[in-house]
């Protein structure tokens, strides 16, 4: 039977990561793996954007992700253990739509991050890669698109119309993309983005 803990933070207190990884440790003994999850998608664009907003996008979708790869790869190196991390990114750090200039930078940044780290760690037997999601109908996105943004429940038929699988990401399909990526069967792969749209 699989332990589980659940350690609640939030990711745009800087001391956050520190926690978490400590917790994991006190817990588990170890941390074997690092998937990065959490994620913020307040619009911003170069019209709408506020110093605000990119701080705190910032501080969430790119800073927590370097401090808790930094735990992560602190403890496998301390071990002299092999492990694996998985970021997820989003299509959006190719370019991304104008309404999310912020929050594409942060993802681009994370995309950076992700190939150095994997190109800096390689040596040590750690494997760090990227899944750059599409569109994906999770909770929160239901919630962006039909509350925050006024679309209504009737959004997310709309928009699978117009793609060309006919329906958006589903979460699990992603997380079984992030699990591969964590475990063995994906050796060697390293600092690999994946466009998973």
């Amino acid at each position: 039977t699989a332990k589980i803990d659940i350690v609640a933070a939030d990711l745009a207190d800087a001391a956050a990561p520190a926690l978490i990884a400590t917790a994991a440790k006190a817990r588990f003994g170890r941390i074997d793996g690092l998937v990065n999850a959490a994620g913020l998608t307040t619009r911003g664009s170069f019209v709408t954007g506020t110093e605000t907003v990119w701080e705190e996008l910032f501080a969430v979708n790119a800073r927590a992700s370097f401090f808790l790869m930094q735990e992560a790869i602190k403890d496998m190196r301390a071990r002299n253990a092999p492990g694996s991390i998985v970021n997820i990114l989003s299509m959006n750090a190719h370019c991304g739509r104008a309404e999310l200039a912020i929050y594409s930078a942060t993802k681009g940044a994370l995309a950076t991050l992700t190939r150095n780290a994997a190109n800096a760690h390689m040596g040590d037997r750690i494997r760090v890669n990227g899944i750059n999601l599409g569109w994906t109908a999770t909770e929160s996105e239901r919630r962006m698109q039909s509350e925050i943004l006024g679309r209504g429940p009737g959004w997310e038929s709309e928009e699978a119309a117009r793609l060309p699988l006919g329906r958006l990401v589903k979460a699990e399909e992603a997380a079984r993309l992030a699990v591969f990526l964590l475990g063995d069967a994906s050796v060697p792969m390293s600092g690999a983005l994946i466009d998973f749209e």
